[in-house]
């Protein structure tokens, strides 16, 4: 397999660099630095954090939800929920806070994890209507394959899913309002074009979630446009009659992941992992995929950002940890390997050893890795200052 081009795909800088104040590094695509070496996350945490009104902001979720509410009995917010501490947080928030009427959607997990499908019944179990969208397991099997090879992301079909078949019931049950989680781009560093904005543009959904690659790309290798109905968006002038709006939880509240994890465990019945997430430290984030770890790895291999840079990055933000406690956290579990479920990702992508390691290969930016010994190694890990 040829070598891609990951520095073109998603414009990376030659140099790499490291937020003076979390883990981050430039690498990550769409984050800007400022002139004092600060990432674009970490600069919109110090606003969170003390120039924000926030009571100002919750009188603007309120309003919200009486712009929206309907009083005949019938659903009139939809929160994309797999049972999760943060889609969870934000159902609840909304009917139990400020008497809204939810329609919880979720989009099923490639492979369901054990924890996973537990927290999603306690979640329902606790009070809340939901809609489980199960698509073709045999053509999602194959998107899963090709987006692993032509994207290095296995979990592509999945964020298709995830984000555009929550615009299907909202245009199928004319429910206008669709209430996400946090703003990712501005959570963790990317695009800041919405970060004093409540709301994202559908229009943003190729760049920001899709890579540019859209579903119907994947009609170039033979799977036709039946097969990947589930995972597109519904025409944009439905959108638009329907009057669909998409707002963000994290612009209404002071967004804090860990926060949401315990008032999961007391309102909703999330329980956490008993082992830590492969590849980080914590367990109690993304556990509804055993294969999700690949997901995650896969950024290491592609951009040298592992999930415990993420996490570490985050949790200094909010304060639980230092940088450099964040940075001996990152040189202990970034880039895990998903061992224990490798051979669950080989049978499901249907693929063997040898390709899996071609694949992964091919996707090395050279500024980021050197072989060393017949050893990959980071060029420039964190630690090494």
């Amino acid at each position: 397999m040829d070598k891609k081009n990951v520095e073109k795909m998603y414009n990376l800088p030659k140099e790499i660099r490291y937020c003076k104040k979390c883990t981050m590094s430039n690498q990550r695509p769409r984050i800007t630095f400022d002139e004092e070496g600060v990432c674009s996350a970490c600069r919109f945490a110090e606003r969170k954090q003390s120039f924000i009104d926030w009571e100002q902001r919750e009188r603007e979720l309120k309003e919200l939800c009486e712009r929206f509410r309907k009083e005949d009995g019938s659903y009139d917010v939809i929160v994309p929920c797999s049972g999760g501490k943060d889609g969870s947080f934000v159902a609840h928030q909304l009917k139990e806070k400020y008497g809204m009427h939810p329609l919880t959607v979720t989009w099923a997990s490639l492979v369901d994890s054990p924890v996973g499908k537990r927290n999603l019944a306690n979640f329902i179990e606790a009070g809340f209507d939901n809609i489980l969208g199960s698509p073709n397991q045999k053509v999602k099997r194959l998107l899963t394959k090709l987006s692993f090879e032509l994207m290095g992301d296995p979990f592509q079909p999945f964020i298709y899913g995830q984000t555009n078949f929550p615009l299907k019931i909202s245009v199928a049950y004319n429910i206008p309002l669709i209430m996400y989680g946090e703003n990712g781009e501005v959570e963790y560093g990317g695009d800041m074009k919405n970060a004093d904005s409540p709301t994202r543009e559908i229009t943003d959904h190729n760049k920001h979630y899709f890579s540019n690659i859209p579903p119907e790309k994947f009609m170039e290798y033979g799977i036709n446009i039946k097969d990947l109905y589930p995972y597109m968006a519904p025409e944009f002038e439905k959108i638009k009659e329907n009057g669909t709006e998409i707002h963000f939880m994290s612009y209404y509240t002071k967004w804090n992941p860990r926060n949401n994890y315990e008032y999961c465990c007391k309102n909703t019945g999330f329980k956490p992992s008993e082992e830590r997430s492969i590849g980080t430290y914590t367990n109690f984030a993304s556990l509804d995929d055993e294969i999700d770890g690949f997901h995650y790895w896969l950024g290491f291999i592609k951009f040298g950002i592992g999930r415990a840079t993420a996490d570490t990055a985050h949790e200094i933000r909010d304060g639980y940890i230092s940088r450099e406690e964040g940075i001996e956290l990152v040189k202990k579990y970034d880039g895990e390997f998903p061992e224990k479920y490798f051979k669950t990702f080989l049978d499901y992508c249907d693929i063997d050893e040898d390709k899996f390691w071609e694949v992964v290969d091919s996707w090395r930016s050279d500024h980021i890795w050197t072989k060393n010994n017949g050893v990959w190694e980071l060029r420039n890990p964190i630690w090494k200052g």
